[in-house]
């Protein structure tokens, strides 16, 4: 944990949490689900084709594909796709069917838990197991279309949200986490990134506590971002595009929890949004120097 105000540093464990959140506090959750995005079928001359599902979009279904592909793809469950039209860097959009007729992204999401694989970040280098089906979900994860996990929640297990539920005020909204997550920034003056848009959604629960004076607390950085979004704009949902850095500062959120993250990525910058570069990097050389995980499956922070 880090203090905003001392700057001092305090090493628990993440079953400690309610110690540290003062009562008063109200937590945000993002119940977004992650679903098995990565599809491995073939293509219609008969080559072996791989794709990831990242989105649904106004175009068609968003998709990287390996080897690339121009017509028709075939899959297991008798799930099929055309190419609409081609991205860059492999992107492809698609349009899915079912024993040829057309389907919407519910449905396909739902087609992906009994044919495809669990879509694990780049930077974990190994295939997924059957049990990242499990490790890689929330316990609160209900609604399905993210392509990565919101991380500060895989630490919840079901005895510490029993006694979040009952000592604290909590909400959930979804935002449905997208490859842009891993994005590095690459612009010098980081006011000119273009951050990538994920959809996102907030509900009556979430509405009230965000409008009320409580102090609130967002657990991740994807929580936290849509927290601010809504406090800027008042849209309940559409697509989140809020990039949280020293040059913009959170409004409403008091306090976050969040892993460690990549070098040059915008989660990164929003961890800076609170702390300033420099307690950042102090933050960052404590969690090396103490040999803490970083990443997915990692370890956590809690800034009050």
């Amino acid at each position: 944990m880090i203090d905003r105000q001392s700057g001092a540093i305090t090493h628990s464990i993440v079953r400690e949490l309610c110690n540290f959140v003062p009562p008063n506090y109200a937590f945000i959750f993002n119940d977004t689900k992650v679903f098995k995005a990565r599809l491995f079928g073939r293509k219609e001359s008969g080559g072996k084709t791989e794709i990831l599902i990242i989105r649904d979009t106004p175009n068609g279904v968003l998709t990287q594909v390996k080897g690339g592909a121009k017509n028709r793809l075939i899959f297991e469950a008798d799930l099929s796709a055309r190419v609409l039209n081609c991205g860059l860097n492999g992107e492809r959009y698609l349009q899915f069917f079912e024993r040829d007729q057309p389907i919407d992204f519910a449905r396909l999401t739902t087609i992906c838990e009994l044919i495809g694989v669990v879509p694990l970040p780049p930077y974990i280098k190994r295939s997924a197991v059957g049990a990242d089906s499990e490790r890689y979900q929330s316990q609160f994860a209900a609604h399905s279309g993210s392509v990565a996990a919101p991380t500060a929640s895989l630490h919840f297990d079901e005895p510490l949200l029993e006694r979040i539920r009952a000592d604290y005020e909590h909400a959930f909204l979804t935002l449905h986490i997208g490859l842009g997550t891993f994005k590095s920034v690459e612009t010098s003056d980081i006011r000119s990134h273009k951050i990538h848009s994920e959809y996102f959604a907030v509900s009556p629960a979430a509405e009230r506590l965000i409008a009320s004076e409580k102090p609130l607390i967002a657990v991740g950085t994807t929580a936290c971002r849509t927290v601010e979004f809504y406090a800027r704009t008042g849209r309940t949902s559409g697509e989140c595009d809020l990039f949280l850095h020293p040059a913009n500062m959170p409004m409403r959120v008091n306090a976050l929890m969040t892993n460690f993250h990549l070098p040059k990525s915008t989660l990164l910058m929003l961890v800076a949004s609170f702390l300033g570069l420099e307690r950042t990097r102090l933050l960052y050389a404590e969690a090396i120097a103490h040999n803490y995980r970083f990443y997915s499956y990692g370890d956590a922070m809690l800034i009050v």
